[in-house]
């Protein structure tokens, strides 16, 4: 059951060396994911994939379910997690087509309340302050250099609301802090993947310069998605080559982070708050 799951384009499932094997509806406490899960192998390991925003993308970044697709993952056996997602460049160097594997967020939602998984009678408080698993990290960034990608290694994602791009004033401001690239789904993913116990790296694709850039034509669907295109055949064979070199067993850090997170002693725990998280908490019942 040690199956490894992949966020981003339903495209990603198309790639050379997956064999399919069927698709999957889970029913989850949080609603339903953003689409069927589809499930096979790649270098004979298991492999479930899910559209971020569903087939034909139809879920802007604010109407994701993030718990729903991270519950759903967690109870098909998954224990590592590779997101696939665009983002904009905060930095001249980081251009776009290239790829930027990022090792900090910065929170700039408005949606909290989706971020976790826990409340309603139990407590817990993961620990988040190196938030991107350094093993798979490692793992996509080797891979992305064999791949032959100019790849950029660490930096900080800044997740910002959408569904509108930036402001030229959001844009410097972000800048100026330091931040590396801007997106709009990936930090929920990290912390839920975090309190499920899922070790979990982001490719980022860079798309665009945000709105930045005096040089550049501001950040249009049409520039995401032709640099998207560009980009989406490197992805497959980067994940591809990920997959064939992640561990059989979670012995990883990202893999016991409830431990010394859950704060509530299990006879306190209400029946249907610890049944709803059965998945995450079933070694700790």
């Amino acid at each position: 059951m040690n199956a490894i799951g992949i966020i981003g384009g339903s495209g990603l499932y198309e790639m050379e060396g997956f064999a399919q094997t069927g698709e999957r509806k889970v029913e989850t406490p949080y609603g339903d994911p953003s689409d069927l899960l589809v499930g096979g192998e790649i270098a004979g390991r298991q492999v479930w994939f899910l559209p971020r925003h569903g087939r034909g993308h139809r879920l802007l970044p604010h109407e994701i379910n993030h718990q729903a697709n991270i519950w759903a993952l967690r109870s098909l056996g998954v224990r590592w997690l590779v997101c696939v997602t665009a983002v904009g460049s905060l930095k001249e160097e980081y251009v776009p087509r290239h790829i930027v594997l990022p090792d900090q967020y910065f929170d700039r939602t408005s949606r909290r309340e989706h971020h976790t998984f826990f409340g309603n009678g139990i407590a817990a408080h993961v620990g988040f302050g190196d938030p991107v698993s350094a093993g798979l990290r490692a793992i996509l960034r080797q891979a992305s250099r064999d791949e032959g990608c100019v790849v950029h290694d660490g930096g900080t994602y800044v997740n910002m609301d959408g569904p509108a791009f930036s402001t030229r004033a959001e844009s410097e401001a972000n800048r100026q802090l330091g931040f590396d690239v801007v997106g709009m789904t990936n930090l929920p993913e990290a912390k839920l993947a975090r309190e499920a116990e899922i070790a979990l790296a982001t490719l980022c694709m860079v798309t665009d310069y945000d709105c930045w850039h005096e040089e550049e034509e501001d950040v249009s669907v049409q520039t995401v998605i032709g640099n998207l295109m560009a980009n989406a055949l490197s992805a497959q064979k980067i994940v591809a080559r990920a997959v064939a070199a992640i561990p059989d067993l979670p012995d990883w850090p990202e893999h016991d982070a409830l431990a010394p997170a859950l704060m509530t002693p299990k006879e306190h725990w209400p029946e249907d708050t610890a049944a709803r998280l059965r998945p995450l908490l079933e070694k700790y019942w």
